[in-house]
């Protein structure tokens, strides 16, 4: 798939931090509009979720022909809904036209959701463990890119992350402190990448933060996988509740001033992050991320 390729053009693009977002409340035009932003503002990426409304492919296809040098990372696209032919030739399409700017994200999406979109979720281990040894053996007869596009699983559970270390390029994971980020570096090699997004929330007063980050943590939290991932890292189900502790929610989103939300950026690539993408929340707890944190925390 992507064994043996040299991936330093993206790691050193990596390096600065990025942007996750959600973007079917914008209007398509919008889009476009907010990826030139992202790109201006100095960030080297930006990854979109695909949920319930763009397919991913084709919505990347329009952000990247919209930019320049931005790099646009698939958070995730989802196995279930297309054979991995479908997704290799989509993905080999965006980095031959899009020379070094395309990761695919890859993602079995969580049980809950999947029976809303009416797919499937038995057995996301094995059924990503076969889609990735099918994704290998695909013919892409079109001229090829100089470089496939690099291979990332959306993963936070042991076993989905120990695959993605193994078989792919590195993992993106999300919902996660820079404690989870150590974690994950030091059963990694060197060479995989850790694609963190980090919550952020631009406001210095706890009440008025807290009220904001919960709004984003009480979605997840109601997903068991997340709710799963955090035992390991101490929380108890006292803090799984009601939106999540104070402690809880403290940990997955950074709010406070500028200089302290960078400081948790940093965090993370202290802990061994390849990359770091903001996720800017929006205080009435909209999907549509957060312009004034996004350029207050905009790369120096």
């Amino acid at each position: 798939m992507t064994s043996g390729v040299d991936y330093s053009n993206f790691v050193s693009a990596l390096r600065t931090p990025g942007v996750f977002c959600f973007l079917d409340g914008m209007g398509g035009a919008q889009t476009g509009q907010f990826a030139r932003k992202v790109e201006r503002l100095g960030y080297s990426s930006l990854w979109f979720a695909e949920l319930f409304g763009r397919e991913v492919f084709t919505h990347a296809a329009y952000l990247l022909s919209n930019t320049e040098k931005l790099i646009v990372a698939a958070a995730v696209a989802i196995i279930q809904k297309r054979e991995p032919v479908t997704a290799w030739g989509a993905a080999n399409t965006l980095a031959e036209l899009f020379d070094g700017r395309f990761i695919l994200g890859l993602g079995v999406s969580h049980r809950e959701l999947q029976a809303m979109r009416g797919l499937t979720y038995d057995k996301p281990l094995s059924y990503m463990r076969a889609y990735l040894a099918r994704l290998k053996t695909v013919e892409y007869q079109a001229p090829k890119p100089k470089q496939p596009a690099p291979v990332v699983l959306g993963a936070l559970l042991p076993k989905m992350m120990r695959l993605a270390l193994t078989e792919t390029q590195g993992a993106h994971t999300y919902f996660v402190p820079p404690e989870h980020t150590a974690r994950v570096r030091a059963a990694a090699q060197p060479d995989k990448w850790i694609c963190a997004a980090q919550a952020v929330y631009l406001e210095s007063d706890p009440v008025k933060a807290r009220a904001a980050a919960r709004k984003y943590t009480s979605f997840y939290l109601g997903l068991r996988t997340y709710a799963k991932h955090l035992t390991p890292l101490g929380f108890g189900p006292g803090d799984l509740a009601n939106g999540g502790s104070d402690r809880l929610v403290d940990a997955i989103v950074a709010w406070g001033s500028e200089g302290k939300i960078r400081e948790r950026i940093a965090a993370h690539y202290q802990a061994g992050a390849t990359h770091v993408c903001i996720v800017p929340i929006a205080p009435d707890g909209s999907m549509i991320p957060d312009q004034r944190t996004i350029e207050a925390l905009a790369p120096r």
